[in-house]
C-alpha cells in the first residue's frame, strides 16, 4: 500500500470520528440493580449507580457543587432532563474520593467521612451474605430494615409517610416539624401552622391530612412526578414536572406572601416583595442604616439615650411580628394611649396600631425583627427614633389620603389687628374707594368695547341674557393655546379625542373634541348648560365649552389618577376592542386598591348614577357605565365621565348603531331583545362593574369552569360560586385575595355581591332602582337572597 493511500485512509477515518455523536465518546455509568458484599466496596470514582426497576430513580455518589473533590451519597430522578436530588447524606459532613461505601463482615453498611466517622444515617445492618442495598420504584432506598423514607432530608416523595417526620431546608435554616409547623430554627418561632397534620402526597396532587382532611394542588388530576420540598427560602412547596415545558413547576405553596417568612431579612430591616411574590428585597426603615458589623440587618443611626427625647415615625402597611417574647399586646382606647404606653417603656422600639376602633395596640420591646411591608396588613407601624432624627417616613399609604367623603379644605386669612388711628382708617377707606372707582371705570370701558361682540353672540344663541351659573364659553384660539395646538393626546373614544391642557389661570383641564354632534349653536349650548348644572361629588365637572368654526369642544376638570380599569384589571389581560376610551389615560398605577377602597368606589358610583336618574331637573340615562368611564381623583374619589353626551349624537349615528349604545359585556339584555330602554339598563351595567370590582377580572374572561365557552355567563358563574358552592374566596381578586379577612371584610363583600346579583337580573322590572341600590350598599335596607342571573339565550341548569 502506497504512502498516499495510507494518508487518504487516515484522513477519512478522522472525518468519520469527528462526525460521531458526542455521547459515544462519553463513558456511561455502570448500572446496578443492587449493591451487596460481592460488589463491595464502592468508591465515588467508580461511576456506578443503583437504578430502580422502573428506571425513574437512581442512587449513587454525587459531587458537591461547591467542591468537586467531595461527595455525598444521593437519590435523584434518573429519567428526567433535570436530575433533581430528593435525598442525600448530610452535605455538612462530606467525604473525599477515597472514602468507599462498603458492607462490613458483621453486615453493617458503612460510609466514612473525612474524619473517619460513619455518616450513613442511623444504623443499617443485616446479613453480610444475603442483604443488599437497592432502590424501589417509589424512590425508597432500602437495606434490610433500614429505609431512606424514615430519614428524609428536605424532600418528601409521593406515598412517603409524612406524619410525625421532620424535614430541614438544605441551608439548615428552616424546618417543617411535626408535619404541621414551619419553624425558623435559630429562634424556634413558627411562622406558618397547618390546620391539620400532613400524612402523604399521591401522584394526582392530593395531600391527605389527619381526621380525613385533605387539600389538592392547582393541577389536581394530572398524573405527574411530584415532590414536597422545604426550599432554602423557608417556604414549603409542592412541585410537579411538566413534560411539555420540561421543568418543575410550583402547584402549591404554604406561605403566599414571601415576606411573612421569618428570617427573610435581618433585625430592624423591612422585607418588600414584588407583585408576584417571586422575589424579595430588604430595606432599612427611616432612621436606620445597614449594619456595619453584621452580614444582614440594620442599625439605628442616632442611639436613643434619653427615652423622653424621642418621637415616632409612621410606616403605613409595615408590620413587625417579633414573637411573643418581644411583643406586648395591650388594650388601648385610642391612639394617644397606645403611644403613651410605648413612651413609658424604655425598651419599647415602636408599636403597631389598627385604626379599626377595637383597641389593638402591640408594643415591640427590645428589638425589631421579622418586619415586612404589605398592602394587606391592617396595621400601621410607629417607629421610635431620637427627636433629632431628620429622616422622614417613606412608607406612606392611602390611609392618609382617604376619608369617607372627598373634602375641600378652605382657609381664610386672619383679620388685621385693630387700629385706633383715625387718619389711618380714613386713608384705608379712601384707598379702597378709589380702587373700586378705577376698577369700575376700566370694567365699563371694556364692556363698551366688546358690547357689539356680546350682542352678536346673544343674537346667534337667540338669548339676550345668559343664565347665571352657566359654563364658560372659550374661543377656539384659547383652547388651541392651552393644549399646545392639540398635541398632548391622552384619550380617544367614540365621542371624540381628549387632550390635556393648561388654562391661563394654571388650571389643568381635559379638552374633549366631539365628533358626530347634532344641532346648531343654540341647541348645543342649551344641552351643555344642562350638563354643566349637574353638580355632584362623583361626577366629572364641566367647566366650559367651545362652539366655533364648526368645532364642538367640551372643557372638563382633569382627573389625575386615570380610569378604574387600570387598577382592578391585571396588566396583559384582554382589553375591550370596541370600548369608548376613558376621559383620561394615566401611566400604569402602582397602588393596589384594598377592599375598603373598592367598596367606597362602588358606593360613590351608585350615588352618582342615582343622582342622574332621580335628582336632576332633567332625567339623564348614561348608556355606557363601565370601568373605563369611572375616573379616580387624587384622593381616589370616583367620578363618572361621559354622562349626557348621548344626547349630542347625530340621529344618523344612532340609526347606524341599530339603537344599541354601550359596550359589549355591559349592555343590558333589553338592548338586544328590542325591549323599551329605561333607567334599569344603567342598573344592569353598574351591577357588572360592581362584580368586576370584587373579582378583578373582565366579565367576558372565562374563569376556571368545565362549561363550554358559548354557555359561559360571568354573573351565573359568580352566583354558583357564592350561593351554591359557598366558596366566596374563589371569586375574589387575586391581587388582594390574601388580605381578605372574613371578620373584617365579609359584610362589605357580601353587600357588594348580593347587590350586583340583584342589578344583573334579566328582567328590568326585577332590578332595583339606583336609589335603592345605593341604600343596599350603604346597608340601610335589608338585602334579600337574590335570584340566579340568567340571560335570554342561556337557560338555567
Amino acid at each position: 500500500m502506497s504512502t498516499t493511500t495510507i494518508l487518504l485512509l487516515s484522513f477519512l477515518f478522522s472525518i468519520l470520528l469527528s462526525n460521531l455523536p458526542p455521547s459515544s465518546a462519553q463513558q456511561q455509568p455502570l448500572t446496578l440493580s443492587s449493591f451487596n458484599s460481592s460488589t463491595s466496596p464502592w468508591l465515588p470514582t467508580q461511576n456506578r449507580i443503583l437504578l430502580s426497576p422502573n428506571s425513574v430513580f437512581a442512587a449513587g455518589f454525587k459531587a458537591i457543587p461547591t467542591s468537586q473533590n467531595h461527595y455525598t451519597f444521593s437519590i435523584w430522578y434518573h429519567d428526567l432532563s433535570i436530575n433533581e436530588i430528593v435525598w442525600s447524606t448530610n452535605e455538612n459532613t462530606p467525604f473525599n474520593a477515597s472514602a468507599p461505601l462498603f458492607i462490613t463482615t458483621s453486615g453493617n453498611l458503612t460510609l466514612n467521612d473525612i474524619s473517619g466517622h460513619n455518616v450513613w444515617p442511623s444504623s443499617a445492618s443485616g446479613n453480610p451474605n444475603s442483604t443488599s442495598l437497592s432502590i424501589n420504584n417509589d424512590g425508597n432506598l432500602i437495606f434490610s430494615t433500614w429505609q431512606s423514607f424514615n430519614f428524609p432530608t428536605d424532600t418528601i416523595l409521593p406515598t412517603q409517610n409524612i406524619s410525625g417526620t421532620q424535614i430541614i431546608s438544605k441551608n439548615g435554616k428552616y424546618s417543617f416539624s411535626n408535619s404541621t409547623r414551619l419553624v425558623l430554627i435559630s429562634s424556634t418561632d413558627s411562622y406558618w401552622v397547618a390546620g391539620k397534620a400532613f400524612q402523604s402526597l399521591d401522584k394526582f396532587g392530593r395531600m391527605a391530612q389527619d381526621s380525613a382532611g385533605a387539600f389538592i394542588t392547582s393541577d389536581f388530576g394530572a398524573t405527574r412526578y411530584r415532590r414536597l420540598k422545604l426550599d432554602n427560602d423557608g417556604n414549603l412547596k409542592i412541585y410537579s414536572f411538566d413534560t411539555d415545558l420540561g421543568q418543575w413547576i410550583i402547584v402549591w405553596k404554604a406561605v403566599q406572601e414571601s415576606c411573612t417568612i421569618f428570617g427573610t431579612c435581618g433585625p430592624n430591616a423591612i422585607c418588600i416583595s414584588d407583585g408576584s411574590n417571586s422575589s424579595t428585597s430588604c430595606v432599612c426603615p427611616p432612621g436606620f442604616k445597614p449594619n456595619r458589623t453584621a452580614i444582614e440587618g440594620c442599625e439605628i443611626k442616632i442611639p436613643m439615650t434619653n427615652p423622653e427625647n424621642t418621637k415616632f415615625l409612621q410606616l403605613d402597611y409595615v408590620n413587625y411580628t417579633s414573637g411573643p417574647s418581644q411583643t406586648k399586646r395591650i388594650d388601648a382606647n385610642n391612639f394617644t394611649f397606645c403611644q403613651a404606653s410605648c413612651k413609658r417603656e424604655p425598651n419599647c422600639r415602636g408599636f403597631g396600631f389598627k385604626y379599626d376602633g377595637k383597641g389593638y395596640c402591640a408594643l415591640q420591646l427590645e428589638k425589631l425583627v421579622y418586619g415586612y411591608w404589605s398592602p394587606g396588613t391592617e396595621t400601621a407601624m410607629f417607629l421610635r427614633v431620637d427627636s433629632s432624627e431628620k429622616d422622614v417616613s417613606n412608607f406612606s399609604g392611602m390611609t392618609q389620603l382617604l376619608e369617607t367623603t372627598c373634602p375641600v379644605k378652605i382657609s381664610l386669612p386672619l383679620p388685621p389687628e385693630e387700629s385706633n388711628t383715625t387718619t389711618r382708617n380714613i386713608a384705608i377707606v379712601c384707598t379702597l374707594f378709589a380702587a373700586e372707582l378705577i376698577s369700575g371705570v376700566i370694567f365699563f370701558w371694556g364692556f363698551l368695547k366688546r358690547y357689539i361682540k356680546y350682542r352678536e353672540m346673544a343674537q346667534t344663541l337667540s338669548l339676550e341674557l345668559l343664565p347665571a351659573g352657566g359654563p364658560k364659553r372659550f374661543t377656539y384660539a384659547e383652547l388651541k393655546a392651552a393644549t399646545g395646538d392639540f398635541s398632548n393626546l391622552i384619550g380617544r373614544g367614540g365621542f371624540g379625542d381628549v387632550y390635556k391642557g393648561e388654562l391661563t389661570d394654571h388650571r389643568v383641564v381635559a379638552v374633549k373634541v366631539l365628533k358626530h354632534v347634532t344641532g346648531g349653536d343654540a341647541e348645543f349650548w342649551a344641552e351643555v348648560t344642562i350638563i354643566a348644572r349637574m353638580h355632584h361629588l362623583n361626577l366629572v365637572r364641566l367647566w366650559g365649552f367651545c362652539a366655533e368654526k364648526g368645532k364642538r369642544i367640551l372643557v372638563y376638570e382633569y382627573v389625575p389618577n386615570g380610569s378604574l380599569d387600570k387598577y382592578i384589571f391585571s396588566q396583559g389581560k384582554v382589553k375591550i376592542s370596541e370600548s369608548e376610551s376613558e376621559m383620561v389615560i394615566s401611566p400604569p398605577p402602582t397602588p393596589v386598591l384594598d377592599w375598603n377602597i373598592r367598596y367606597r368606589i362602588g358606593l360613590g358610583v351608585a350615588r352618582a348614577i342615582a343622582y342622574l336618574h332621580e335628582e336632576c331637573l332633567e332625567w339623564v340615562l348614561h348608556c355606557d357605565i363601565k370601568p373605563e368611564n369611572i375616573l379616580l381623583g387624587g384622593d381616589f374619589c370616583p367620578k363618572i365621565s361621559d354622562f349626557g353626551l348621548a344626547k349630542l349624537r347625530k340621529k344618523e349615528e344612532r340609526v347606524s348603531m341599530s339603537r344599541i349604545r354601550g359596550t359589549r359585556g355591559y349592555m343590558a339584555p333589553e338592548w338586544v331583545g328590542g325591549d323599551p330602554i329605561t333607567s334599569k339598563a344603567d342598573v344592569y351595567s353598574f351591577g357588572m362593574v360592581l362584580l368586576e370590582l370584587v373579582t378583578g377580572t373582565r366579565n367576558f374572561e372565562m374563569q376556571g369552569s368545565v362549561m363550554e365557552s358559548e354557555d359561559w355567563y360571568f354573573p351565573r358563574w359568580a352566583f354558583d360560586k357564592v350561593f351554591k358552592e359557598f366558596r366566596v374566596e374563589d371569586i375574589l381578586d387575586s391581587q388582594i385575595k390574601h388580605s381578605y379577612d372574613n371578620r373584617a371584610h365579609f359584610n362589605l363583600v357580601d353587600r357588594m355581591v348580593k347587590t350586583a346579583m340583584w342589578c344583573l337580573q334579566d328582567q328590568p322590572e326585577t332590578r332595583p332602582s339606583m336609589g335603592k341600590v345605593a341604600k343596599m350598599l350603604e346597608g340601610t335596607v335589608e338585602i334579600t337572597e337574590p335570584n340566579k342571573p340568567t340571560i335570554f339565550f342561556l337557560g338555567d341548569e
